[in-house]
């Protein structure tokens, strides 16, 4: 049970960390938080279209949900003389409030509810079993890997027009390159990876392993491969040590991943060997002050 769940939580973690990393670098990192909140309602008018928790059903749900959520964002800001975070504030509460009013008043026919969605429980996952291809395994192994491999195989195809929207939209642009449209490719990806998490992780921790790893590698290295491997090494890293120390305390998983990338966060923005705080004023007091002194007449 101890793998099935530290792999698990793995793998959320590797995709949030390359979706995140190209977030950061366009500086839109908290609509992960709006678009993990706002997603809700998609996931809750697929299980009533459909009657079933199906993974294709609620991944189609919450990626429109996803894509509406970017676009009133932008609707707000562009058109409404909104600031970014007001707009993306106002948006994502008001629909994760429509979806908790959903579950509300279908809560019989709805096998949700909203503390499922935000805090998840990957306990749970090794109980929860699927077949396919003949192979028996969690269920959460089947619908996070498939999105897994989809971010995957989106970060390798995409890697330089991500790139160039990310570093040089204006650039991007003069070559052909539609930023409109890989924003919200990335959006959408975003979406899937979201709700594909929510059963065994939560929202809450799929915002950390979005957030923390792509900034904790981005005080290591200023070069993107390796900021992309940093970034998923920090966010395996977090999951096996936050495993074990919720273990240890008998504690939320979710909650001791969250600790672990907190922890490691403030560790290398204080020790970073270039960028480091510490490092920094040391440097800073080993610096010598030349006074050069006026020749007298």
């Amino acid at each position: 049970m101890e793998f099935e769940i530290i792999f698990t939580a793995v793998m959320v973690a590797t995709a949030c960390a390359l979706v995140g990393t190209f977030m950061m670098l366009r500086k839109i990192t908290m609509l992960a938080d709006a678009i993990s909140h706002a997603v809700l309602p998609g996931i809750v008018l697929a299980f009533l279209l459909t009657g079933s928790r199906n993974v294709l059903p609620m991944l189609i749900g919450a990626g429109l949900l996803g894509l509406l959520t970017t676009w009133l964002t932008e609707l707000l800001r562009n058109r409404g003389r909104v600031n970014e975070d007001a707009a993306m504030g106002t948006v994502f509460t008001f629909l994760f409030a429509v979806g908790v009013i959903l579950i509300s008043l279908f809560s019989r026919q709805v096998d949700l509810d909203q503390d499922c969605v935000l805090y998840g429980e990957i306990a749970y996952v090794p109980l929860d079993l699927e077949t396919h291809l003949g192979l028996t395994l969690p269920r959460a192994f089947w619908q996070t890997g498939g999105v897994l491999l989809l971010v995957v195989a989106f970060v390798g195809l995409g890697y330089k027009e991500l790139k160039l929207c990310a570093f040089d939209p204006a650039y991007a642009v003069s070559v052909g390159i539609s930023t409109v449209v890989w924003h919200y490719a990335l959006m959408s990806v975003v979406s899937l990876v979201t709700v594909s998490s929510f059963e065994s992780v939560g929202a809450i921790l799929v915002v950390a392993l979005i957030v923390a790893p792509p900034a904790t590698a981005f005080l290591l290295t200023d070069k993107l491969r390796w900021l992309l491997g940093i970034a998923v090494g920090i966010g395996g890293l977090s999951s096996v040590l936050g495993y074990y120390v919720a273990a240890y305390y008998n504690a939320s998983i979710a909650g001791g991943i969250t600790v672990v990338l907190g922890a490691l966060f403030l560790i290398v923005f204080l020790f970073a060997p270039d960028n480091g705080l510490v490092i920094r004023w040391q440097k800073g007091r080993r610096t010598p002050q030349s006074v050069v002194a006026e020749p007298s007449r």
